[in-house]
C-alpha cells in the first residue's frame, strides 16, 4: 500500500485536510522571512541601527530554527507529533506577538529566536507526518503537491508585506505571523496522532535527542543530506540580499522589487509538479548531475552580467531557483527512503542542516560590497560543490535507495 493506514485516524482533518495542514507547516519558514523583507531596508533607519543588525533578525530566526528543528524532531518520536506541534505553534504565535509589539531591534531580535524555536517544531514535523503516512510513489506526489502548494507563500508574501506598508509600518507583517500562528495552533489540536505508540522513542529525552546522531552516522543519509543541502546556502542568500539587490542596488521601490520577488517564486511554484510529471522516471544519477552543473551556469551568468539590469539579475537567478525547486520532491523523497524508523529525527536533520547551510549562506552575501557579484559568486561555489560531491557520491561503493 502506498497511503498507510494512520490517516484514517483523522476524525476532523480527514485525508485532504491533513494534506492542507502539512501545507500550511510548510508555509511557516517564507511566510517569516519574506513578508517583512520589503520592510527590511527601512527598519535600519527606524532603529538607527546598522544593516547588519537588521539583518540579524533574519540570521537568528534561520539559526534558531536550526536549533530547534534538530529538538523537536526527536522529541516527537518520543511523545508523539500532536504534543510537539501545540507547543511549537503556540510559541510560535506568541514569539510573533512580540515581535509586533517590540519597542527596539534588540527585543526584537530575541523575539525571533523564540519564533524560530516555534517554527522548528511546526516543520520538523510536518515532514515526519508525511513519512507517516504515504510510502512510494504516493509519498513523492504529496511532496509534489504540499511543496507547489506551500511555494504560494513566498510568491504573496512580499507582495502582501509592501501591500501593508502602505496602511502601517513593518510590525503589521507580525501581526498577520501572530494570526497563522493562531490558526496552525487549533488545527494542531484539530489533528490526531499519526505516530503508533509501538513506534515511539521509550528512552529519555537525551536518549532520543542522540538518536540524530545515530541516524548522522547513516553515511547513506548524511552525505546525500549535505549535497542537497548546499542549495540553502545560495538560496537564502538571496532571501536575505534580495531587498538591498532590489532596493537599493538597482533602486527600484519596495513595491517594485516585491514583483521581481513574486514572479520568481511564482515561476518556482511549478518545479515540484514538473519533477512529478517530466522527471519522476529520470535517470536518478544523470538527473541530479544535470541539475547541480545549472546552478554553477546560472551563477556564472549573474556574476558576469547580473548587475547590469534588474531583469538580467531576475534572469540569471530565475533558473537556479526554478531547478532547485524541481529536485525538492525527488531529493527529500530519496533522503527518508534511507532511513527506517526514527523519523522524527530524519525531518529534524533534514531541515537543521539546510537551515544551517542556509544561515552561513545569509552571513556569507551579507560580505560582499557588491551584493550581486557575492551572490552569483555563492551559486556557483554551491553549484560546482554539489556537482563534484554527487559524481563523487555515484562513484562510492556507498549504497543509495532509489539512486543506485
Amino acid at each position: 500500500m502506498s497511503t498507510k493506514d494512520n490517516i484514517a485516524k483523522q476524525k476532523y482533518l480527514g485525508n485532504k485536510g491533513l494534506v492542507l495542514f502539512i501545507t500550511l507547516m510548510n508555509m511557516f519558514i517564507p511566510l517569516s522571512t519574506d513578508l517583512y523583507l520589503p520592510a527590511l531596508p527601512s527598519m535600519s533607519e527606524v532603529f538607527g541601527v546598522p544593516t547588519a543588525l537588521t539583518n540579524l533578525t533574519l540570521v537568528a530566526f534561520f539559526f534558531f530554527y536550526a536549533v530547534g528543528t534538530l529538538f523537536w524532531g526527536p522529541m516527537s518520536d518520543k511523545y508523539g507529533r500532536r504534543k510537539i506541534l501545540i507547543i511549537g505553534a503556540a510559541l510560535y504565535a506568541a514569539a510573533s506577538m512580540v515581535c509586533a509589539l517590540a519597542p527596539d531591534v534588540y527585543v526584537l531580535i530575541a523575539a525571533r529566536v523564540v519564533q524560530g524555536i516555534g517554527a522548528g517544531s511546526i516543520t520538523s514535523v510536518s515532514m515526519a507526518l508525511i513519512k507517516d503516512c504515504y510510502n512510494g510513489k504516493t509519498r513523492e506526489s504529496i511532496l509534489a503537491i504540499v511543496q507547489t502548494v506551500s511555494g504560494l507563500a513566498p510568491m504573496l508574501a512580499p507582495v502582501v508585506g509592501a501591500f501593508l506598508l502602505r496602511f502601517t509600518d513593518w510590525r503589521g507583517s507580525f501581526w498577520l505571523l501572530t494570526i497563522a500562528g493562531a490558526a496552525c495552533l487549533v488545527l494542531a489540536i484539530l489533528y490526531q496522532e499519526t505516530l503508533p505508540e509501538d513506534e515511539k522513542y521509550e528512552g529519555t529525552v537525551f536518549g532520543a535527542i542522540g538518536r540524530l546522531f545515530a541516524v548522522g552516522k547513516n553515511l547513506s543519509f548524511i552525505v546525500p543530506c549535505l549535497l542537497f543541502s548546499l542549495y540553502n546556502l545560495a538560496f537564502m542568500g538571496y532571501i536575505s540580499m534580495s531587498s538591498y539587490i532590489y532596493v537599493e542596488y538597482f533602486s527600484l521601490s519596495e513595491q517594485t522589487y516585491s514583483y521581481f520577488f513574486a514572479a520568481n517564486a511564482a515561476l518556482s511554484m511549478v518545479g515540484p509538479m514538473a519533477y512529478v510529471k517530466f522527471f519522476s522516471n529520470a535517470n536518478k544519477k544523470e538527473f541530479a548531475s544535470v541539475c547541480f552543473a545549472l546552478y554553477a551556469v546560472c551563477g556564472a551568468a549573474i556574476v558576469l552580467v547580473g548587475g547590469m539590469h534588474p531583469v538580467l539579475f531576475w534572469l540569471g537567478f530565475m533558473p537556479f531557483s526554478l531547478v532547485g525547486t524541481i529536485t525538492r520532491p525527488f531529493s527529500t523523497n530519496i533522503m527518508l527512503d534511507q532511513q527506517t524508523g526514527d523519523t522524527g529525527s530524519a525531518s529534524s536533520l533534514i531541515g537543521g542542516v539546510a537551515t544551517v547551510f542556509g544561515s552561513v549562506g545569509m552571513v556569507a552575501a551579507s560580505l560582499f560590497s557588491n551584493v550581486v557579484f557575492g551572490l552569483g559568486f555563492i551559486i556557483f561555489l554551491s553549484g560546482v560543490g554539489s556537482l563534484l560531491g554527487w559524481l563523487i557520491l555515484m562513484k562510492s561503493n556507498l549504497p543509495l535507495q532509489g539512486v543506485k
